[in-house]
């Protein structure tokens, strides 16, 4: 099975680029962030004429989530637990699908900082862990995926030096992150890649992506339930240099029908 997160970063306006990847990657299950889509402008006929089923949470800028899938999808949440008073956003969406939980996420920027979306950026990581922390011991398999907005490690950006100061980086909102893989979550792409630089996002400025300067800000996290079957991730980022792309390139997971011996897993070439 081939599960990807993919930020598209305006579903409209990069439907044809969405449709090629589709087309190309054949993944079982997607999960689309920043839509930049109000509800009833979502594509819904050109995705199912594309084979997919959806559900999705819209907002007309900057946010908005959506599940793409091959079969059936039974949509659980379309928002965390708990409220925040300051911002309503369309930032989770979670389903069952193919005896999965996927949970959906695009975790606030927080830039600048610091400032009031840092600080809202924190407490929605702290409601994502609460949330989680439900999820993690469940029996069912569950991953969450998405774009969380963060780099966990000096090994996910090309520079580290130069993010010293911003909220992807914040040493604050990387001990968020390893507070929750430390719940019992598995990072998919650095536990394939434990000492390797691997890049899903460059900036559309200064030739980032010519230049390889990358940041790792989508992640998978896999329950105990889930871990073992991990086979391969990739990072396809030709398609980064597709015209009229997302700066954003889809990543996506692969995985076995069951469990398999830590020997077999092989990871696969992360970047097409």
């Amino acid at each position: 099975m081939k599960i990807a997160t993919y930020n598209i970063n305006g579903i409209n306006g990069r439907l044809e680029v969405l449709l090629r990847w589709l087309k190309e990657a054949k993944p079982d299950i997607v999960c689309l962030q920043e839509l930049k889509s109000e509800d009833n402008k979502f594509p819904e006929g050109a995705i199912s004429e594309a084979g997919y089923h959806a559900i999705w949470h819209g907002q007309k800028s900057w946010n908005g989530v959506a599940i793409l899938s091959k079969t059936e999808i039974r949509e659980l949440r379309n928002d965390l637990p708990g409220e925040d008073d300051e911002f309503t956003h369309s930032r989770y969406i979670e389903a069952f699908i193919r005896g999965i939980v996927i949970s959906c996420i695009y975790l606030p920027n927080g830039n600048p900082y610091p400032g009031p979306k840092f600080d809202y950026k924190l407490r929605w990581m702290e409601r994502l862990a609460i949330h989680a922390q439900d999820l993690v011991d469940r029996e069912l398999p569950v991953i969450l995926l998405g774009d969380y907005n963060v780099m966990p490690t000096e090994m996910d950006t090309y520079k580290p030096e130069k993010y010293l100061k911003n909220a992807l980086f914040r040493v604050e909102a990387r001990e968020a992150f390893k507070e929750l893989v430390d719940q019992g979550w598995t990072d998919a792409i650095r536990s394939l890649y434990p000492d390797e630089h691997v890049y899903t996002f460059w900036d559309y400025l200064r030739d980032a992506y010519g230049r390889n300067a990358g940041l790792r800000l989508d992640h998978f996290l896999l329950n105990k339930n889930i871990a073992g079957r991990l086979v391969a991730a990739q990072v396809d980022k030709h398609v980064r240099g597709w015209k009229g792309a997302s700066d954003h390139a889809p990543v996506w997971i692969e995985l076995a029908d069951e469990n398999l011996p830590k020997a077999k897993a092989s990871a696969k070439s992360r970047q097409a």
